[in-house]
This record gives structure tokens, sequence and C-alpha cells, in this order.
């Protein structure tokens, strides 16, 4: 299933880039070597197929999870956070404000492999002070984008 996922990915982005030459009035390439440019100089820092995983087979468990974190001396939260966005399971890692300083998003098969990761990889830290895991138990929206968009007839019916 991957593998089919890269595919639609690549593919998408070439259709994309054609369009935008046609849209632009460019040559396909002209708009290729800018997106290239994009890409090299990390304003384009990557590509993403978003994916219901309710409507496949895949078991996958996100969760949400606030870090207390004291920062090193020097380092600030860079260091503690790269340490933490290496593991794969982490899916997005943001500095915050207000009660947490981290927002760390995973995902696993079952709650117990993202709950065994909180307790085994990321509590332990010497920086971490304290971790809150919320699961996700259904998402409606993600990246601008309506997962579920059943228009329901909400009029009601009168009868005389």
């Amino acid at each position: 299933m991957n593998d089919i996922l890269r595919i639609l990915d690549k593919e998408k982005n070439g259709v994309v880039r054609a369009k935008i030459a046609q849209m632009l009035g460019l040559e396909e390439a002209q708009v290729d070597k800018e997106i290239k440019d994009l890409e090299k100089n990390n304003v384009i820092v990557g590509y993403k197929t978003l994916i219901n995983w309710d409507k496949t087979d895949c078991e996958v468990v996100t969760a949400l999870i606030e870090l207390r974190v004291t920062p090193q001396r020097g380092e600030g939260f860079d260091k503690i956070a790269e340490r933490i966005y290496k593991y794969p399971q982490v899916t997005s890692l943001y500095l915050m404000s207000g009660a947490y300083d981290l927002a760390v998003t995973i995902q696993g098969r079952t709650m117990k492999e993202v709950a065994l990761f909180v307790a085994q990889k990321l509590a332990p830290m010497d920086s971490i002070i304290s971790t809150a895991t919320h699961f996700v138990l259904k998402k409606y929206k993600e990246e601008g984008i309506v997962f579920e968009d059943d228009e329901k007839d909400t009029r009601q019916v009168i009868t005389l």
C-alpha cells in the first residue's frame, strides 16, 4: 500500500506542475526548475498524501502528547526537539506557548503501542518534566481537508 501511495503522490505532483505551467503560460521545464529551486532552498519542504485510515483495513492510532520540558542551557528547546523528532513514530512536533512547551503528534498501530512509546521513549528523557497523552478518536478535518462531508438534509417536515 505504501508504494501505491508514493506513486500517487509523485504522479499528483507531476500533474500539478503541468497545470501550473498551463495556468501561467510557462514551459513545464521552467516550472519544474523553479519548483526544484524552491525545494533545494527548503521553501517547499515536502509533499504529503493525506489518508483517511478509517476507510482502510490498516489499524492506525494517533495521539497528541503535551510535554512540559526544562530547556537546556545554550540550546533552548531545539536539542530536545531534535531528539524527539528523530523517532519514526513522531509525525509532527511544535514548540508551543501556554501550559506546555512541546506538542507531539505520534502514530502507532495500537493504543498500547503509543502508550509504551510515551512511557519508554519520551517520559524518561532528562529534560521532560511531564507528559499528557490525548488519543484521537475521530478525525473530522486535517490539513484543511474535511474527511467526512455528508451533506445531511436538516430541513424539517411540515404537515398541515
